[in-house]
């Protein structure tokens, strides 16, 4: 369905009428694309269609619909809490999980209808280390033209499997001609993929001793250059400036390079009685990316962070508080938003 029609069918769930006009406006006017007649009054809607609406994304929307009379109405895969807030009351919105917003003189609508928008069916491609390590380098750089041989040396893969898994990602509209990122599709299937056992260990690593430090391999010296432990999770999408509240006595979340270092762990620094009673959890590394890309920000932890997209693909396994985060969470301008 079309985003026209998507917007009638909603309507009609509230016992709406929205129509068609008859004909279209003179070209230089804002395009109406539907009129709303609620008890006999009509206005006019400028329907834009898009995949993913944040607020810097409504913003720029109401800039485009300018001072006029027609009333911009936005119909998307997802609104984010950001953008719903900037869009209420100067233009309306149908999330396509299952909201409708419109405030108008003499009309407010604030309703739940019937959420349409299905994920794509998962794509195989993600199903393997390889795939997730394409998917993952790809989500980096979303919007950089990829070639097979440079991303196959990159990730010391072979060229027809780096070739395999790309043109699978393109057939299920993941990616573009060019294997840049289409929408948010991607994030979200690599995110059903993106698994890891956590390990709950009693004590955090004292940086400053270095028997401890070389056993562990934490890899503090020139973090963003060399292999080692990657801070995640919670703490480290706090760091970045996500709107999310640390407790003091929080855990902290790491990526190891390998699970001979959580036995090293178990060992040195003891296994936890209960996640209770843990101080940090370890995980091996879904993709090498994410303990040889981090990022050395000690604004608020000593520790390298991972790359942002891996911190948001943890925040995006808790279906409830962490997806509302992410909807909140605009990384600043070194970083690509791709979810």
């Amino acid at each position: 369905m079309d985003a026209e029609a998507l917007t009638i069918d909603a309507f009609a769930q509230l016992g709406i009428t929205v129509e068609r006009p008859p004909d279209k406006r003179d070209a230089r006017d804002p395009v109406v694309d539907l009129v709303l007649v609620p008890a006999g009054r009509s206005a006019e809607l400028s329907v834009k269609r898009r995949s993913l609406v944040s607020d810097h994304d409504a913003e720029t929307l109401l800039e485009q619909i300018g001072d006029t009379e027609t009333n911009l109405f936005v119909v998307a895969d997802r609104v984010t809490a950001a953008a719903r807030d900037a869009l209420r009351g100067r233009a309306g919105f149908l999330d396509l999980r299952g909201h409708l917003s419109l405030h108008l003189a003499g009309l407010v609508v604030e309703a739940e209808v019937r959420p349409v928008v299905e994920r794509r069916r998962r794509t195989d491609a993600l199903s393997s280390t390889a795939g997730l390590e394409v998917a993952t380098e790809i989500l980096m750089n979303p919007h950089e033209a990829v070639a097979v041989r440079p991303l196959a040396r990159a990730l010391e893969r072979s060229p027809s499997t780096v070739s395999e898994i790309l043109a699978a990602l393109r057939v299920d509209g993941l990616l573009d001609a060019s294997n840049t990122v289409v929408g948010t599709d991607l994030f979200w299937q690599v995110a059903d993929e993106w698994t890891g056992q956590r390990v709950h260990i009693a004590q955090v690593p004292p940086p400053g001793d270095a028997a401890v430090t070389g056993a562990l391999r934490l890899g503090l010296e020139d973090a963003g250059a060399t292999e080692g432990w990657a801070l995640t999770d919670s703490a480290a999408a706090a760091s970045y400036g996500a709107p999310i509240a640390l407790r003091a006595d929080q855990p902290l979340d790491f990526y190891v390079p390998d699970r001979s270092i959580i036995r090293r762990a178990t060992t040195l620094l003891g296994a936890a009685a209960s996640p209770r009673d843990a101080r940090m959890t370890l995980r091996v590394a879904p993709v090498q990316a994410v303990v040889r890309r981090r990022v050395d920000d000690p604004r608020l932890y000593e520790w390298p962070l991972a790359h942002p997209l891996f911190v948001a693909l943890d925040l995006a396994q808790d279906h409830g508080r962490g997806r509302e985060i992410l909807d909140q969470w605009t990384p600043d301008g070194r970083w690509n938003r791709v979810w």
